[in-house]
C-alpha cells in the first residue's frame, strides 16, 4: 500500500540500489572518476573507506603518517636528521602537527628512509 509520501518511485530505488552495490561491496568507491560516484566525498569528509581509525602506534596510523610523510618529502631529502627534515617540511608547507612532530624527535638521529622515520613518529621503534 503506497501513502503517497514516498519520493521515489519503486524503480528508481532499485535504480540507486544497483549505483551503490559496488560501493557497498568493496567499502570504498569503485568509480574510475568521482564525478561518477553517487555521492562523491567532500574534502572535509572523514576517509571511511580508508579502514578503521587507529591510534598512535597502530597500521592505520603508521600508513597514513608514512603516506602524509611521502607527499612532503623526496627520495632526495634522505638520509637526513629532525631537524633538517623539518625545514625540508616547512618549505614544502607540510602540515603544522606533522613539521611539529618531526621536530621534537632526537636531533643525533639520522633517518635512511620514511619508513624509519615514520616508525620513529609513530613510536614503533
Amino acid at each position: 500500500m503506497q501513502r503517497g509520501s514516498d519520493r521515489l518511485s519503486a524503480h528508481r530505488d532499485d535504480e540507486m540500489k544497483h549505483e551503490l552495490e559496488g560501493l557497498l561491496r568493496s567499502g570504498h568507491p569503485t568509480r574510475v572518476e568521482e564525478w561518477h560516484d553517487p555521492e562523491p566525498a567532500a574534502d572535509d569528509d572523514p576517509e571511511v573507506w580508508s579502514g578503521p581509525v587507529g591510534g598512535l602506534g597502530s597500521p592505520a596510523s603508521l600508513e597514513r603518517l608514512r603516506l602524509e610523510l611521502a607527499r612532503n618529502l623526496g627520495r632526495h631529502t634522505f638520509p637526513a636528521k629532525a631537524g633538517e627534515l623539518a625545514r625540508t617540511l616547512r618549505r614544502s608547507n607540510a602540515p603544522g602537527p606533522l613539521i611539529d612532530a618531526v621536530a621534537r624527535l632526537p636531533h643525533g638521529e639520522r633517518y635512511e628512509n620514511v619508513e624509519q622515520l615514520a616508525k620513529a613518529l609513530a613510536g614503533g621503534e
